[in-house]
């Protein structure tokens, strides 16, 4: 991992960049595929998930029968701690429910706020080196819970054709009502414009890598919303000199294993501290199956030492980590301080694999410095707020004039007469 002592303010922007490509150098690539998908449907769909997946499949829908095979292969233990996890994630996102809001503004005039789901959700579970299927709970859970009608998931397949077993398995659980092998960029065109197998969805949700980070932006072109533009896992830890470098390191280590373009940085305010976990992140990541991976990751990492809690705080903010973790005695100055991370974790004995899985907060974040303006899923990530008014003959007399004059004032002549049309009949 690169050290780098007391940088300059000036240095930060250089220092912080994220180890991803430009939109402009993928955007090519996405373009041609959404053009393809929209002209030839489930064709492309084929095509292009046996030019990347590597497999030719006759069919990319799940059948009920594969679902039951597949559970049967989840070992019970671990079908046990995944529903495990699901009853916490549970607990909290049904937390976040919240009631209808109303309030009388005027006398006479009745406004309230009710959330209603979204019917229909396209959720990306990244498959590739590692089937992420704790996205399936962090995703479906909530949706569930919000009450989307429709819940589509798409996943690439392995080289086999099938997904992982407990993919499968969480998305049964969780009451997907459709899996489809699908993965990369074709997956996201086709939930963007439907086919004859996948169904068109209003929002997309899930983590991919950069190319489909930039596939679901151009969903948006299309009218079809995101949940936000989540890339390359990463993740920043702030620490002191009292912090236990084993745990930073070990922690550093889970998210650069996720990917060869994830990046993960410790800041510190002890030089001390940053050579122990230098040495622990050696010896530990020496031992790993998935070494290749976090080396790769390692080489985009980076020890920053700083002077003080305050330099350490503004160089975190400018970054907007995704994963934010603290590991030091200041720990409320950094709780009450931090302004952009996706999510927070407080004390040695709060890992990121926590929230990743079982905790209960959804592990489905923003990154590459998104967090300064998105927040992670959430259960009104599968909702919409929907206004409501009433206004009664005394309502209309009591605002009709304030109506009148700003409509007039604005030019607008016929949303005066909206209202002058019925004070006349009032009066």
């Amino acid at each position: 991992m690169q050290i780098i002592d007391n940088p300059n303010r000036s240095e930060w922007s250089d220092i912080l960049k994220r180890p991803t490509q430009t939109v402009y150098a993928i955007e090519a690539t996405v373009n041609q595929i959404f053009d393809d998908v929209k002209r030839e449907g489930d064709v492309a769909i084929k095509k292009y998930t046996s030019q990347f997946d590597k497999v030719d499949l006759n069919s990319n829908m799940v059948s009920e029968e594969e679902i039951e095979t597949a559970i049967s292969r989840v070992p019970k233990k671990l079908q046990n701690a995944i529903k495990t996890a699901k009853q916490n994630i549970e607990v909290f996102h049904a937390a976040q429910k919240t009631s209808r809001i109303e309030v009388e503004t005027t006398a006479g005039v009745q406004c309230w706020q009710e959330k209603r789901p979204i019917e229909k959700v396209g959720l990306y579970i990244p498959g590739g080196t590692a089937p992420l299927f704790s996205t399936v709970l962090m995703l479906a859970v909530p949706a569930q819970i919000a009450g989307c009608k429709t819940i589509v998931l798409c996943s690439p397949p392995n080289k086999k054709g099938a997904l992982a077993p407990e993919i499968l398995f969480a998305a049964k659980l969780c009451g997907v009502t459709k899996i489809i092998k699908v993965g990369g960029i074709q997956a996201i065109a086709g939930l963007t414009f439907g086919t004859d197998t996948i169904p068109q969805v209003y929002k997309i949700f899930g983590p991919g890598n950069q190319f489909v980070t930039v596939a679901k932006q151009l969903a948006t072109k299309y009218g079809v919303a995101i949940d936000m533009p989540a890339g390359p896992s990463e993740l920043l830890i702030v620490a002191d000199a009292n912090a236990n470098a084993a745990y930073i390191a070990s922690d550093l280590l889970s998210q650069a294993e996720h990917g060869t373009d994830s990046q993960v940085i410790l800041v510190a305010t002890s030089r001390k501290l940053i050579d122990l976990v230098s040495r622990e992140v050696e010896k530990q990541l020496k031992v790993l199956p998935r070494k290749a991976i976090a080396a790769k990751a390692i080489v985009n990492s980076k020890l920053i030492f700083v002077g003080n809690d305050e330099i350490a705080l503004q160089l975190i903010n400018e970054y907007g980590p995704e994963h934010f973790i603290i590991c030091s005695k200041n720990e409320s100055f950094f709780v009450d301080g931090i302004s952009n991370a996706g999510s927070v974790f407080i004390g040695d004995y709060t890992p990121e694999s926590a929230g990743d899985y079982a905790s209960g907060t959804n592990h489905t974040l923003p990154t590459n410095g998104f967090s300064k303006a998105y927040s992670g899923v959430n259960l009104d990530s599968f909702l919409k707020a929907m206004t409501f008014q009433k206004i009664s003959k005394e309502g209309l007399l009591n605002i009709g004039e304030t109506i009148e004059l700003m409509a007039e004032a604005e030019g607008l002549q016929a949303h005066k007469n909206a209202v002058s049309i019925r004070l006349k009949d009032l009066k």
